[in-house]
């Protein structure tokens, strides 16, 4: 057992709300007090004349939604698709949703909205199979065999030196095709040269922490590196009673996974590169916060 608590996606049965713990480490890994107030993002003045307005209809299947339609992934007619920043990421991020997950309280569909291009959201039991793909998979979950992000490069590589040795047992193999794997096989996973960013897919359970042993337990799932995040405080309203504030939303374990990547393992300084995931996710809180301080239980409805 392990003496830090674990990540996991966890959501309250009486809210349905979905949260992340992570990993207890040093104290100075937790965020300040608004994490959220100096982030780079795109101008807000479209959420802020929607909300004005209030709800709107969703072009694809006409369901009156506030800022998004959950089901379509789509902005609602009254946020113009071309005012909503798209985020580039360094790789795909796949999200499996319990079936009674609900919708509308979900923030991993930011995540949809904001990378479309990077993110899929599968609804159990649809899962990928990503049995070929072990060396450059990498699945976000609590468990004794967990690694940090920085370690992530290191034990796919590894991964990827016991699929070449495993080839290379294979008498069929044509022998031009044994040498090149042979030589592969031969890196050492110290040197620089065999040091790349082998990881192509992240990917997170999205339901309440009940359900989500019945999704991680799924043979897809087995056997993928397993990655725990650092301490960040939440800023999530839906925060569950009793339980610590480090237990972050969807999108806040995205974006902070991706941030971390990005320190960690592309050793690039982060500029807010992806500070637009909590696009809809930090003007919610601004009103939710916002709301709560003046006692608006109107506004408070409307977001949730």
């Amino acid at each position: 057992m392990s003496l830090n608590p674990p990540i996991f996606l966890e959501e309250s049965e009486e809210n349905n709300s979905e949260f992340v713990e992570t990993k207890q480490l040093q104290p100075t890994s937790i965020a300040s007090e608004d994490p959220l107030q100096n982030l780079c993002l795109a101008s807000q003045e479209v959420l802020q004349k929607a909300q004005q307005s209030g709800r709107s209809k969703c072009l694809k299947c006409g369901s009156s939604r506030m800022f998004y339609c959950y089901t379509c992934y789509v902005p609602v007619e009254n946020v113009p698709i071309e005012q909503i920043p798209l985020v580039k990421l360094p790789l795909k991020i796949d999200i499996i949703k319990h079936p009674n997950e609900t919708d509308g309280k979900s923030t991993a569909i930011h995540a949809k909205l904001l990378a479309p291009e990077f993110v899929n959201i599968y609804t159990y039991p649809c899962i990928p199979e990503y049995e070929e793909k072990d060396h450059e998979v990498a699945l976000v979950f609590p468990g004794p065999q967990s690694v940090s992000i920085k370690d992530i490069s290191f034990h796919l590589q590894k991964r990827i030196q016991n699929n070449v040795r495993g080839k290379n047992d294979d008498p069929d193999m044509p022998s031009f095709k044994r040498k090149k794997t042979e030589e592969q096989e031969g890196c050492d996973l110290n040197d620089s040269k065999c040091k790349g960013t082998p990881l192509k897919r992240i990917i997170f359970i999205d339901s309440t922490w009940n359900q989500t042993n019945k999704i991680f337990t799924d043979e897809r799932l087995q056997g993928l590196l397993q990655v725990e995040l650092k301490t960040r405080k939440t800023c999530f309203w839906r925060h569950q009673k009793g339980k610590p504030d480090t237990f972050l939303s969807t999108i806040e374990a995205i974006y902070y996974f991706l941030v971390d990547y990005h320190t960690d393992i592309l050793k690039e300084k982060y500029k807010g590169q992806y500070d637009n995931l909590l696009f809809f996710y930090s003007f919610m809180y601004q009103l939710i916060k916002n709301a709560k301080c003046s006692g608006d239980k109107e506004t408070r409805k409307l977001i949730h």
